[in-house]
């Protein structure tokens, strides 16, 4: 089929699927489970094969290392993580058909806003495999068709995935090509070009494959960038909390789009936390960068880590604007709260950004201020996850101003319509309203559902 043909195809998928009760779309997330479990081996044998080619990719040093454990499939609880998602998904409530605004305009005129499905979906994304799990669950219960495209590293993984989602959609009374998944980036091309029946991009990658596909399309594009966040050890940081909260945001998954890639120290605990945060970090292997006052404030520490020649330097200023993706993190100093956000909102990704205090209006001011899609007082910057949120999954994140911010889970995959109904004897017209007529009575309703 030509990309045209498939972008076609999903608009008719979807406007077919317009009637199908949501519990048949749990029942084909049950269906697709099912048959992902069936798959299993056969799956991670072609993730195996994507793992040994993207390995030489890494040796020849034309990948990172992030890239290479983003593929693997199988890495700790990551395939079970993955059809758990799927189900997680499934139990939560139906996103569309609810009721967010309703008023009467006049006696028997009622007017309803109601949330509904975006459409078809275009999701292209790097690397990670699973991505295509996640997706296509949460598609299909938003009542979304979509289109998946992924990187090229885990061609082979992806494709099984896709293989297995259409022969869990095929026992279902969803349309077969309400799923779908291309290869290449000539069907990509194409695809952003069909704005006719493609109605939201979401891609999910670097910041050069964010900013081609923003520059290649009209179709609306939702998704983000860099993940270039902070963590903010303010004047009344618990030195406990700090040394916690920094550690995690960089070193549980340093290669995540939500892992800490610059630490803003207030001056006042230079001296006092800063030195205990940095040991540790060092400790954990992390490399810090830092600016001429956070540098100097370590050559005090005893006994000096093992690691301290090797592992600390100075910052250049295009560090803070760096996604590191490994164990690397810059710091900066500042001299008070106010500049502390300045900093941040100059050199965040708006992704997510975290601060340490045990000062509520300084928290609050934080929180506030920081222009970010997530705000965290003592927390790892590493909770902002569609899963940890309880969305089940997530399809990205979105900095964006648009609908959707944050993670975005099947919330975000909503849009909404507004539906009126008339039931007075020969309907309503406007021409009835206006200056010594009728007046519109503009009465809220309680209402959860449309009733009819």
């Amino acid at each position: 089929m030509s990309s045209e043909e498939i972008a076609k195809a999903a608009k008719d998928a979807f406007e077919g699927s317009r009637l199908i009760p949501s519990s048949e779309r749990v029942a084909a997330l049950e269906s697709i489970r099912h048959q992902l479990e069936l798959q299993k081996a056969e799956i991670l044998a072609a993730n195996a094969e994507d793992l040994k080619a993207a390995q030489i990719e890494v040796d020849a040093g034309r990948m990172s290392d992030s890239m290479l454990k983003r593929l693997d499939l199988g890495r700790g609880d990551k395939w079970e993580a993955m059809l758990q998602g799927i189900s997680d998904v499934a139990a939560l409530p139906d996103p569309t058909g609810i009721v967010t605004y309703a008023t009467e305009l006049d006696d028997g005129l009622e007017l309803y806003r109601v949330s509904c499905p975006i459409g078809v979906l275009l999701v292209i994304f790097e690397a990670r495999p699973e991505v295509v799990v996640n997706i296509a669950a949460l598609a299909i219960k938003s009542g979304n068709a979509a289109i998946l495209k992924g990187g090229k590293e885990s061609g082979a993984t992806a494709a099984l995935l896709a293989r297995a989602i259409s022969a869990g959609l095929a026992r279902t009374a969803l349309p077969a090509r309400y799923i779908q998944a291309v290869q290449t980036r000539t069907e990509v091309a194409a695809l952003l070009a069909c704005d006719r029946y493609i109605d939201l991009v979401i891609p999910r990658g670097s910041n050069a494959l964010v900013q081609s596909i923003q520059r290649s399309t009209r179709i609306p594009v939702m998704g983000h960038a860099d993940g270039v966040c902070a963590v903010f050890l303010d004047a009344a940081a618990d030195k406990a909390t700090a040394v916690r909260v920094a550690v995690d945001s960089k070193i549980d998954y340093p290669s995540a789009c939500n892992a800490a890639e610059n630490l803003v120290v207030h001056e006042a605990v230079l001296h006092t936390v800063w030195p205990a945060v940095a040991a540790a970090l060092l400790a954990a292997g992390v490399r810090l960068l830092c600016d001429p006052p956070s540098l100097a404030a370590l050559s005090a520490l005893a006994p000096p880590p093992a690691n301290l020649a090797t592992h600390l330097a100075p910052a250049a200023p295009s560090d803070y604007d760096t996604e590191h993706l490994a164990l690397v993190l810059s710091v900066a100093t500042v001299p008070s709260l106010a500049a502390g956000v300045q900093f941040i909102n100059a050199h965040s990704s708006h992704h997510t950004d975290s601060i340490v205090t045990e000062d509520a209006a300084a928290a609050s001011a934080f929180c506030r201020a920081v222009d970010s899609a997530g705000t965290f007082i003592n927390a790892s910057t590493r909770f902002a996850d569609g899963f940890r949120y309880g969305f089940g999954t997530e399809v990205g994140i979105s900095t964006g101003r648009i609908h959707a911010r944050g993670p975005v889970g099947l919330e975000g995959l909503v849009i909404y319509k507004y539906m009126m109904k008339s039931a007075g004897p020969s309907g309503h017209i406007v021409g009835e309203f206006g200056s010594g007529k009728k007046q519109f009575k503009h009465q809220r309703i309680n209402a959860t559902a449309v009733p009819f």
